[in-house]
């Protein structure tokens, strides 16, 4: 597939602050790209370069196999974006501010209007002043605002944020389709690794402005690890018996013993004929798994 978003050695520090630190990444055409990171992180900086908002200290962008650049106009007709806080002019009304938009991007058909107002579910708040919204339906006017004229890249920063669970799913089946029916190409930043894994096609995790990991989502729960916890009425006693056995079992917070050795995950029941036949009561063996969030919690920690 063409590579539709380029970056090569984006760069950008603050004072002694290093906001993006050489991020280099590719996004293929009708691809979700989730980038992933703490508030902080580097996200809306790396996005904002992306848009030629503001300039790297080094590295390029390429948008479209175009260098983005001031004097690139013609570039920004088929990319729609939202970056932080969805702006819109407070005193009017969201249909007033979506013509304002149409107008400006010289699309003819006033239909348009009706037609995105009513993609984003907007309707009975299509005559209310942009500063009488609530944050989810001001996220909603910004999302339509970036979706009026049809583009083929969308470059989204936190596109959920105060969004309800039901409008969340809205927009996650609406990016989806976009991407799969129309091969829009999305680049979607989050700091929620759940929700981003349910529709991204392969996620970039950033932590303190680098680029560390990059994954393909259908990867991401076999990276996932998996621990046997195991609990007795002698917890000293089980953890001798096991060492004396060469097995391998560490002490969690709560006092219970976990172990991660594959054999033992995948016959549970090894660990439980053992305890059993030396006389220890089982009060407590299972396999737990861990989840989206602390998989990428345990990834940005180990880069500490």
């Amino acid at each position: 597939m063409n590579e539709v978003i380029n970056t090569e050695g984006l760069t950008k520090t603050y004072k002694d602050v290093n906001a993006v630190s050489n991020l280099s990444l590719n996004v293929r055409k009708g691809e979700i790209y989730g980038f992933l990171g703490l508030n902080g992180a580097g996200k809306t900086t790396a996005i904002r370069m992306m848009l030629g908002m503001i300039n790297p200290d080094r590295g390029t962008v390429f948008l479209n196999g175009i260098k983005v650049s001031s004097d690139k106009t013609e570039l920004w007709r088929e990319i729609g974006y939202l970056v932080e806080v969805p702006y819109a002019y407070p005193e009017l009304t969201v249909r007033e501010n979506l013509e304002i938009i149409r107008r400006l991007r010289f699309l003819n058909d006033s239909k348009t209007v009706d037609y995105v107002i009513d993609k984003l579910k907007l309707n009975k708040y299509s005559h209310r002043k942009a500063k009488n919204l609530s944050l989810g339906n001001a996220q909603r006017l910004g999302l339509a605002k970036a979706l009026i004229h049809n583009p083929k890249i969308l470059i989204l920063d936190e596109p959920a944020n105060g969004l309800d669970p039901a409008g969340i799913f809205e927009i996650r089946e609406l990016l989806t389709d976009l991407a799969k029916n129309h091969g829009v190409t999305i680049f979607i930043s989050s700091h929620i690794l759940g929700e981003i894994s349910k529709f991204s096609t392969r996620i970039g995790i950033i932590h303190d402005g680098f680029l560390i990991q990059e994954i393909n989502t259908q990867e991401l729960e076999k990276l996932c690890e998996k621990r046997l916890i195991i609990n007795t009425l002698d917890q000293k006693a089980t953890k001798l018996l096991l060492q004396d056995k060469d097995i391998k079992a560490i002490d969690n917070e709560n006092g219970k013993l976990l172990i991660t050795d594959k054999e033992f995950i995948e016959g549970p029941d090894k660990i439980a004929n053992l305890l059993v036949g030396n006389n220890i009561a089982l009060t407590q063996l299972n396999v737990i798994e861990e989840d989206l969030e602390s998989y990428f919690l345990r990834t940005i920690k180990l880069k500490d």
